[in-house]
């Protein structure tokens, strides 16, 4: 059993490693405006909140020194909340940590993919009390081209994530930055 188990997490710790980032990604041209238009999570607890999802925005907004800020806003059971979050930058283009303080550990975060004014797939990993993974799309609008949704899901079912764990959500009403915020 230890052997299977210690087998399941190298074999999970692999295809993270697998995962590249956006070719020459570039942070002033990622900057700006998007919604998390996809979701998908590997957490068991994930699955029965699907349908209390919605679609949240954020606002990207890189720094001199290569770290990037986000700031991102989500309707919850108590209203709108917003949370700000800084990426650091690693050695690798595409790639960033950050510090959560809700689990009080660093994870990781790579741009998978993105052509900066329609779509991106980003990868967030962090290892716990086990590995886990979220896989979110994001859009420039709060639609994007069904083309892009399947290459999504495609990419997150390629990363072992289970298909219930997918989520498109329904827009959030009343939860954005004002239209002054870039």
């Amino acid at each position: 059993m230890t052997m299977t188990v210690a087998m399941v997490m190298l074999c999970t710790m692999m295809v993270h490693a697998n995962v590249k980032p956006q070719k020459d990604f570039n942070p002033q041209k990622f900057a700006g405006k998007w919604y998390r238009v996809g979701l998908a999570y590997d957490s068991p607890s994930f699955v029965p909140y699907r349908s209390q999802i919605k679609a949240s925005v954020g606002i990207v907004t890189p720094l001199p020194n290569g770290n990037v800020n986000l700031t991102m806003w989500e309707a919850t059971p108590f209203g709108c909340q917003s949370q700000k979050y800084q990426y650091e930058r690693t050695s690798v283009p595409g790639q960033f940590t950050y510090f959560s303080t809700r689990h009080n550990m660093v994870k990781d975060i790579t741009v998978v993919e993105t052509n900066y004014t329609d779509y991106a797939v980003v990868l967030k990993h962090k290892v716990f009390n086990r590995e886990y993974t979220q896989v979110a799309l994001y859009g420039r609008a709060l639609s994007v081209r069904p083309e892009v949704i399947q290459k999504f899901k495609a990419f997150t079912l390629s990363r072992g994530l289970p298909r219930e764990s997918v989520v498109i959500p329904p827009p959030a009403e009343n939860c954005a930055p004002s239209r002054s915020t870039r």
